[in-house]
C-alpha cells in the first residue's frame, strides 16, 4: 500500500505543478481571449486544461504499471529522473525569483508553452484546451515522473496504486488550475483596475511558485542524499492544507480588491 505521507507529497507536487509558470501563462492567455466571447467557459479554462493534463499522466502511469512485469528498468533510471525533475524545479524557481525581483510587470517564466502548436494554443474551443493540457502532460519532466510513479506503484499495489497516485496528483493540479482561471476571469470582468489587480495576483502566485519549487526540490535532494528528513503524516497534511488555503485566500483577496475597484 502507498503511505499516506507519500500521497500528501504527491498532492503538494500536483498543487505546485498546477501553479507552474507555463500553466499560469497558458491558462491566463486563453482566459484573456475567452472572457468576452465565452464568459462561462473562461472561468473553467483551468479545469479543462487540468483534465487533459490528468488524462495524460494517468495513461502514462497506468501503462507503465501494466508493462512493469514485462520490462524492468535499470536501477539508475529512477534517480536520474528524480535529478532531472529537481533540476527543472530549481531552474523554474530561480527564473521566477529573478523575474519577481527585477520586473515591474512580472510575467510567469516557464519553458513548455513553445512545444504546443500556436494554432492550438490560441484556440478557445473546449476540446482544444483539453488537448493543450494533454500535450503538457506528455512533456519530458511530467511524463517521466508519471512513468516513475507507475513503475514504483507495481510494488505498492499495481495498477490501483498507479491510479491512486495519478488521481492524487491530478486533484492538487486541478485545484490550482481551476482557481487560477476563476480568479483571472472574474478580475477581467470587473473591468475597473483589472490590469493592476491581475498583476498583483500574478506576483502573489509567483512567490508561491518560487516557495513550492525550492521547497519541493530541497526535500527531494535531501532524500536522494540519504538525509533523515522524513516528515510525519501531520506535517505533510499541514503543507498540503496550507498551500491549498493560500490559493483560496489569493482568490478571496483578489475578488475583494476587484469589488472595491469596481465601486471606486
Amino acid at each position: 500500500m502507498i503511505e499516506f505521507s507519500a500521497l500528501w507529497l504527491i498532492f503538494v507536487l500536483g498543487l505546485r505543478h498546477g501553479l507552474d509558470p507555463d500553466h499560469v501563462a497558458v491558462i491566463d492567455n486563453i482566459v484573456f481571449r475567452t472572457v468576452e466571447a465565452r464568459p462561462r467557459l473562461a472561468r473553467w479554462v483551468g479545469t479543462l486544461f487540468a483534465l487533459g493534463h490528468s488524462l495524460s499522466i494517468a495513461t502514462v502511469a497506468i501503462g507503465v504499471s501494466l508493462a512493469a512485469g514485462a520490462f524492468v528498468p535499470p536501477a539508475w533510471t529512477a534517480p536520474t529522473i528524480d535529478l532531472a525533475v529537481i533540476g527543472l524545479l530549481l531552474i523554474v524557481g530561480t527564473l521566477n525569483l529573478h523575474g519577481l525581483l527585477t520586473q515591474a510587470r512580472y510575467t510567469p517564466v516557464g519553458w513548455r508553452s513553445g512545444l504546443v502548436p500556436k494554432r492550438l494554443r490560441n484556440s478557445t474551443h473546449p476540446l482544444a484546451i483539453v488537448a493543450v493540457g494533454a500535450i503538457f502532460g506528455l512533456v519530458f519532466d511530467t511524463a517521466t515522473q508519471a512513468a516513475a510513479w507507475g513503475a514504483a506503484a507495481t510494488a505498492k499495489g499495481g495498477t490501483m496504486a498507479a491510479l491512486a497516485i495519478a488521481a492524487t496528483f491530478a486533484t492538487g493540479m486541478m485545484l490550482a488550475d481551476t482557481l487560477d482561471s476563476q480568479i483571472v476571469a472574474r478580475l477581467l470582468r470587473t473591468r475597473s483596475h483589472a490590469t493592476a489587480t491581475v498583476q498583483r495576483y500574478r506576483r502573489a502566485v509567483g512567490w508561491l511558485v518560487v516557495a513550492l519549487s525550492f521547497g519541493t526540490a530541497g526535500y527531494a535532494l535531501a532524500e536522494l542524499a540519504g538525509l533523515d528528513v522524513a516528515l510525519s503524516d501531520g506535517a505533510f497534511t499541514a503543507i498540503g492544507v496550507t498551500a491549498a488555503a493560500t490559493i483560496i485566500l489569493l482568490l478571496l483577496a483578489s475578488r475583494l480588491r476587484a469589488t472595491a475597484g469596481k465601486r471606486a
